[in-house]
């Protein structure tokens, strides 16, 4: 997965934290431990749980300047100045119907209805994520440790307390790390309207 330079990145040296923070400034530390001989170097999205591939190559402002994001792409039909961008929609006939009858025609209608789904389904996604992210970082960091699938049973069920016990004996960074990425999920997933969030 790529970076961005301003996401937040955790690195891990073996089980003892390297680095938190802004990718770029985590990008820098992992090369400095790199040419000092540190290792193994893992590091993670910590939105999404993802490790994250840093190309080490070259100094220190050229691996800053790899995790730039490309230059946006010429923008096609529509209103540039709105951020309006023309794409092709598939929709069966009876729905181009009833957008056609909506006020406002099809595209009004259509942006009525997304932003309503961004606005109903944000918690829900966001406690989704959440959740995911603590699973992927047990599986790279955790997988071989004791205890490690009744944790992530524990994590899935919202035993708290049973989920802190099982991880107490794990190596404290990593302990650490991981109770912050649970105590987000399970925020996350407290924020979501009964009946509508992700079942564990």
């Amino acid at each position: 997965m790529r970076a961005l330079p301003n996401a937040n990145c955790t690195a891990f040296a073996g089980d003892r934290l390297l680095a938190s923070g802004p990718c770029a400034e985590v990008a820098l530390a992992l090369k400095r431990a790199q040419e000092a001989g540190v290792g193994p170097l893992l590091a993670f999205d910590d939105g999404s749980g993802r490790t994250v591939e840093f190309d080490l190559r070259g100094s220190e402002a050229e691996v800053l300047a790899r995790l730039q994001p490309p230059p946006p792409a010429p923008r096609g039909p529509g209103r540039p100045r709105l951020g309006v961008t023309a794409r092709e929609v598939t929709l069966l006939p009876r729905h181009w119907d009833w957008l056609a009858a909506q006020p406002g025609g099809a595209s009004a209608a259509l942006r009525r209805l997304i932003e309503h789904a961004i606005r109903e389904g944000g918690a829900a996604q966001r406690a989704r994520e959440s959740a995911e992210a603590v699973d992927r970082f047990m599986l790279a960091m955790t997988g071989d440790l004791p205890g490690h699938e009744e944790a992530s049973r524990a994590f899935w069920r919202g035993e708290r307390m049973r989920f802190g016990q099982l991880i107490e004996p794990w190596p404290a960074d990593v302990r650490e790390h991981l109770r912050r990425l649970a105590a987000i999920a399970w925020d996350e997933a407290g924020a979501v309207k009964p009946g509508r969030g992700p079942s564990a």
